[in-house]
């Protein structure tokens, strides 16, 4: 009875965190969210082997992570998590935006877990396709799993093909991921809640909005990457 009852709580979590997450959230919610986006973020490019890649680093116009991302089944699998996005500009990285995933998934299974995940766009179309309102990985978007290893220099289908790179951390283990069938959507209110106004994504992550004060910890952590990397080419 226990191993029965303990997937469907797994499902029933993920359900209420989604329902949770769609609610209207508080500024210190949104700044502990980008709080715990900087840790990601320096834990695992503070790895020395397993984590992104310098040419990729190197060639990145935009960075999302999403921490804690709940993932739960009981026959159907679901998945919801709330993250932040910057980007590229020609005078350094823009300030972040509030994004949302989701997906799903059917078939014989059950569990829950967190997973901590990374969205990487590597060209000029992975940009504009994070000014959509909504797209799906695999769908709207080309994707492909990540590779992983500092001075990897795989020459796989996503240096032609994906505009995004895809990766995820779970119980330590960082690794691409295949998130096909998940979409991605923008989450005006709680980016009009952290800015105090109202801005359209394009204009913040084109930087002309300022980087709030609560973000540039995490603005800098993603720009010292980038630095890094080039400095190393």
């Amino acid at each position: 009875m226990k191993k029965l009852i303990s997937p469907f709580l797994c499902f029933a979590v993920v359900l209420a965190s989604s329902s949770m997450a769609r609610a209207a959230s508080s500024k210190q919610d949104l700044q502990q969210r980008v709080d715990a986006a900087k840790v990601v973020l320096d834990q695992i490019l503070g790895t020395s082997d397993r984590t992104i890649p310098l040419n990729i680093l190197q060639m990145a116009t935009c960075v999302g992570v999403v921490p804690g991302m709940k993932k739960g089944a009981f026959l159907f699998g679901v998945q919801y998590g709330q993250g932040i996005v910057t980007c590229r500009t020609g005078h350094g990285w823009s300030a972040p935006v509030f994004i949302r995933m989701a997906g799903g998934s059917f078939g014989f299974q059950a569990g829950g877990q967190s997973t901590d995940l990374i969205l990487v766009a590597v060209n000029n179309k992975g940009f504009q396709d994070l000014l959509k309102s909504k797209f799906q990985i695999g769908g709207d978007v080309s994707a492909a799993a990540g590779p992983v290893g500092r001075d990897s220099q795989a020459a796989t289908d996503w240096r032609m093909n994906a505009e995004l790179l895809t990766y995820s951390r779970s119980k330590g283990l960082f690794a691409g991921i295949d998130l096909d069938g998940t979409s991605v959507s923008q989450n005006t209110d709680d980016t009009n809640t952290y800015y105090g106004a109202s801005h359209s994504f394009t204009s913040i992550l084109s930087g002309t909005v300022p980087v709030p004060t609560g973000a540039v910890p995490f603005v800098r952590a993603v720009a010292k990457a980038f630095v890094d990397a080039k400095d190393r080419k």
